[in-house]
């Protein structure tokens, strides 16, 4: 028989579940909903990712020319929430390109070229169908 566990909602009852998305164990419908109130995804094993693969990036300022270009919590919140948007994330050239985007020093023209790249454009669509936009 495997370990038991206690439920990581309410910290009282065995665990006799576990959350399809992040695998966390809880005891029943009432802990599982009170654990999807905050949106939660596929925890990434430390062997599915190298740590020579990691750079440290200096922090740069973010620059807006439109305050309604940020996005609200809600419109955060619902991409991070999309099974469809976290199973795309786990594409090794998706994760690349958008690494690229966020590691340059022109941004804008890095998402421009991948802009190019259909599996880019395909992934965009979707986080502004989430969105509403």
């Amino acid at each position: 028989m495997g370990t038991k566990h206690k439920c990581q909602v309410c910290h009282e009852a065995e665990s006799k579940y576990k959350c399809p998305s992040c695998r966390v164990p809880y005891c029943s419908l009432v802990c599982f909903t009170k654990h999807k109130e905050t949106p939660c995804a596929i925890p990434v094993s430390v062997e599915e990712k190298p740590v020579a693969d990691v750079k440290v990036v200096e922090k740069r300022p973010v620059k807006v020319d439109e305050p309604g270009e940020v996005l609200l919590k809600l419109q955060l919140e619902s991409i991070a929430s999309s099974s469809e948007i976290r199973n795309d994330l786990m594409d090794e050239s998706l994760q690349k390109l958008i690494h690229k985007i966020d590691c340059s020093t022109d941004p804008e023209t890095e998402l421009d070229v991948a802009m190019g790249v259909d599996v880019f454009r395909i992934f965009t669509d979707k986080i502004l169908s989430a969105i509403g936009s």
